[in-house]
């Protein structure tokens, strides 16, 4: 097994010393270098190719935002946040996940003094999962207009904030539809992200409140809550059903707005890792909605989409694309 080359970056050279030992413990990961600055992150990426980057949000310097800004220019790779306690649920966070961070994790997470433990064995794999690229593309199947869209549901994962901002700035702010989003995201960064989104965005951007009309904006569930629409547009949360691995979950939003609202449901799935999503979109697609897929180009991770796209998914669109195609939906709904 080729190990996956990782780059450390953190402001304290104890904890970078201490977090290279953790994660070079088991044979997935090699680290390949440790910085103590961006600048010095930046400099290293020629010289040590790494495979994935862990960056600290107090790094001194050029800092957290700008370091992955230009690891994003110079030579992209994939990114995690590494923060510390104030880091959590903050804007920095946000910033960092919306320049092109892939995740954020809680330092108090990671117990660097038992890299033999089960959590640590299992934060490894998944490292070398999110550093995995190229999977072959899924060919576009062509799009079928939806003549009477009443909701959007958008599902990310890894990736998922970048798109996200990209994908509402291009909507425009009187957007008819109710927009619903399901972004996985360790808990404790919802807010944050929230309110970094709404600052960068013509529309609204909330979080849910349990009970409350689904209207025009863009909607996201508060931390391990699943979103499920009922009918009539209303919104419910709940944070006691256990859905795979994630809450909320993608299957579960889809899979109640195909219930809920029928042919007027669509389904958007956007970058990520794994198939979450993917029964939803199956179910959107028999109730005669419609779905479409972030490309491979354009996905940080392509897992999410391409199990999409596999799903019935009927169209596979570059990013940039997607918020072309819901006004086109809107448009066609506000005519009818």
């Amino acid at each position: 097994m080729i190990a996956t080359r990782v780059l450390v970056c953190d402001a304290s050279p104890d904890y970078g010393d201490s977090l290279a030992r953790f994660l070079g413990a088991g044979d997935e990961l090699e680290i390949v270098g440790v910085c103590a600055s961006g600048e010095e992150a930046v400099e290293a990426l020629r010289r040590v190719v790494p495979d994935l980057v862990t960056i600290d949000l107090d790094l001194p310097g050029m800092g957290a935002t700008r370091t992955i800004e230009a690891i994003m220019k110079a030579q992209p790779v994939p990114i995690v946040i590494v923060a510390s306690g104030a880091g959590r649920g903050s804007e920095r966070t946000a910033d960092g996940l919306v320049a092109g961070a892939l995740e954020a994790l809680p330092k108090a997470l990671l117990r660097v003094d038992e890299p033999d433990a089960a959590p640590a064995v299992a934060l490894r794999h998944r490292l070398r999962r999110l550093a995995r690229n190229g999977v072959e593309r899924v060919p576009t199947p062509p799009a079928r207009p939806n003549p009477s869209a009443r909701v959007i549901g958008i599902c990310a994962s890894a990736g998922g904030p970048a798109a996200l901002e990209l994908l509402l700035a291009g909507l425009p702010a009187d957007f008819p539809l109710p927009v619903l989003v399901v972004q996985h995201i360790t808990n404790g960064f919802m807010e944050g992200l929230v309110r970094r989104l709404d600052q960068l965005s013509p529309l609204p951007v909330r979080i849910v409140s349990d009970g409350q009309t689904a209207g025009p904006g863009a909607w996201f569930p508060p931390d391990d809550h699943h979103l499920v629409l009922e009918p009539g547009l209303r919104l419910r949360l709940d944070g006691e059903t256990v859905v795979g691995s994630h809450r909320p979950s993608g299957d579960v939003l889809l899979e109640s707005m195909a219930s809920a609202a029928g042919a007027g449901a669509v389904g958007v799935v956007l970058t990520g890792m794994g198939r979450d999503a993917a029964r939803g979109v199956e179910a959107i697609v028999r109730a005669g909605g419609s779905v479409i897929a972030q490309d491979e180009q354009s996905s940080a991770v392509f897992g999410m989409p391409r199990a999409a796209a596999e799903a019935g998914a009927e169209s596979v669109l570059p990013l940039v694309g997607i918020p072309v195609a819901l006004a086109r939906l809107a448009r066609t709904e506000a005519r009818a």
